[in-house]
Parts: structure tokens; C-alpha cells; sequence
């Protein structure tokens, strides 16, 4: 009788283990889509990530650009009704004032409840001139307003989206030797620094190491099929990864200008490399900075 209590007390808290990881594991994504062919690469790395991440229990949605003829353009069209200053139009300060109101455009709403609502959310993309497709690039800034997306105290390790998480996952036309500190095309860390500090990192966002596909379209068919497995090896355990390191807000002195505090530079001093790809301090880039975590 005794041994028959155990185990149904063993049965019993297993399978309240199994709740407790299966509820961790239920996270909302948001897999932001900007190719314009279904048959593409990054539609069957977009299609890979909706498959792995629905497999773990995930809600995932996507937003595909092209197909919602998402508008690029940030103009008054975005505002419903009259805007506070027509001659001297800012959509920054006019986009917040509506934003607050309730007086954004519907499909400038619909992105942002997706965005709030997810824990998760993934930039697919073939890079275009070093830098997301216009589409994409439109959704930055119309979306992520002013008010809803960050303000003057809620930015960067402060930022709004802190809770969440974010991810480049996008396609080169070049070979990854073209993107090195040798390459012609540069250090791929530098190229990414605008997009993960400047745009996810500025809104707060945990952001995970990208996941990049070296020129698909220039290597055999092995190999892409190569990629996709690799990316769906990782989508197992992506919701668990550590996110790339950016240094702090409260490491800057707002009263000059957030300039890096006197004391933390100090402390960099004797060491190798500078802080992050940005925060350089003159010296030799930190390798890898922007392209994996814990380096």
C-alpha cells in the first residue's frame, strides 16, 4: 500500500512537472516577415521557425509584409483625425499624441498589440545595402512610436520591452569571409550594431545572437538544407539562450551628456578591448560582440 502511495505521489508531481515546463514553454512569438516569394529561403527558415516553435507548445504569429502590403512610409496618413501642428509636422511627437489618444491607423495598431503580446519576436529578412528591406525598415518606424516603444527615461537597459526578447534572423548575398574584420565588406559585428543596439537594444529588448544564412543563393543545395537544420536545431532551445551583452544605462552620466562614468572607464583601462562595438573607447573591437553571447 505503501509502495502503491509513492508512486502515485511520483506520477502525481511528474506530471506537475510536465505542467510547469509545458507552461514556461507556451511563449508568444512574433516572426516579423519581409520576403516577397514563397519559395525562398527565408520563407522556409520563417516556415521552419513557426513548425519548431508551434512543436514547443509556442504561439506563433506572423506578420508578412509583403503579402499585408504593409505601408514603409511614416507620414500624417498614420494619424486618424487633425494633427497638433500641420506646418511644423513631427511624426515622432505627433505618432506619441495619437498613440496616446487612441488615434493611430488600424494597421499601425494591429503590429503593436502583436508586439505587446509577444515574449518572443524574430526579424526575418534577406539583408538589403547592409541593412533590412525598406518594408521592414517602415515597420520600425511606424510601429515602434514614440510613448509606446521608448521615451527619454525608458530606453536601452531601462527600455520598455526589457521583459521581451528579439532576434535577427536574415540572408547575405556575400560569403561570410566578406563580412570579416578583413573582408571587403566589413566586420558583419559593426554592420549589426545599428540594428540590434540602435533599433532593438533602444527599446529595451533582450537581444539574442542573429542567426545569419551566408549567401544561400551561391552555395549548393546540401548546404542550404545544412542551414535550415542548423536553425532548426537551435529554435529547440531558443527561447532558453542567454542574450548578447550591451552595457548598461547606468554605466552613462546623464548631466554630461551620457558620456561613460569616469569609474567604469577607469576600469576598462587596463583591459584588452573595449566594451561593446560602439562603446569602443578607442580600442581593438571586442570579437564577436554582436554575433554571440558571453564574448
Amino acid at each position: 500500500m505503501l509502495l502503491h502511495d509513492e508512486l502515485q505521489c511520483l506520477l502525481l508531481d511528474h506530471y506537475h512537472l510536465q505542467l510547469t515546463l509545458r507552461f514556461r514553454m507556451a511563449k508568444k512569438v512574433l516572426i516579423l516577415y519581409a520576403h516577397q516569394s514563397s519559395g525562398s529561403f527565408n520563407a522556409a527558415a520563417k516556415d521552419a521557425a513557426v513548425e519548431v516553435l508551434t512543436a514547443q507548445g509556442c504561439t506563433v504569429e506572423v506578420s508578412d509584409l509583403y503579402a499585408m502590403k504593409f505601408k514603409a512610409t511614416a507620414t500624417a496618413e498614420d494619424i486618424t483625425g487633425e494633427v497638433k501642428n500641420a506646418e511644423h509636422f513631427s511624426y515622432a511627437e505627433e505618432s506619441k499624441l495619437a498613440w496616446e489618444e487612441g488615434k493611430l491607423s488600424a494597421d499601425i495598431t494591429e503590429e503593436q498589440r502583436k508586439l505587446s503580446e509577444a515574449d518572443l519576436i524574430i526579424f526575418q529578412f534577406p539583408m538589403y545595402w547592409f541593412t533590412v528591406p525598406a518594408i521592414m525598415k517602415g515597420w520600425f518606424d511606424r510601429v515602434l512610436t514614440k510613448g509606446f516603444a521608448y521615451s527619454d527615461e525608458k530606453r536601452y537597459s531601462l527600455g520598455i520591452f526589457k521583459e521581451k526578447k528579439a532576434m535577427l534572423s536574415f540572408t547575405t548575398g556575400s560569403h561570410e569571409s566578406m563580412f570579416s574584420a578583413n573582408g571587403i565588406n566589413g566586420d558583419m559585428n559593426v554592420t549589426l550594431w545599428p540594428l540590434q543596439n540602435g533599433v532593438l537594444h533602444y527599446c529595451g529588448f533582450q537581444v539574442l545572437a542573429p542567426q545569419i544564412f551566408w549567401a544561400p543563393a551561391r552555395v549548393p543545395a546540401d548546404t542550404r538544407s545544412a542551414m535550415l537544420e542548423s536553425w532548426r536545431t537551435r529554435l529547440q532551445g531558443l527561447l532558453g539562450e542567454e542574450p548578447l551583452s550591451f552595457t548598461p544605462l547606468d554605466c552613462f552620466d546623464r548631466e554630461k551628456g551620457f558620456q561613460l562614468k569616469s569609474e567604469v572607464h577607469e576600469k576598462q583601462a587596463t583591459k584588452e578591448f573595449g566594451l561593446t562595438v560602439g562603446t569602443h573607447l578607442g580600442k581593438p573591437l571586442p570579437p564577436n560582440n554582436q554575433m554571440k553571447a558571453g564574448v
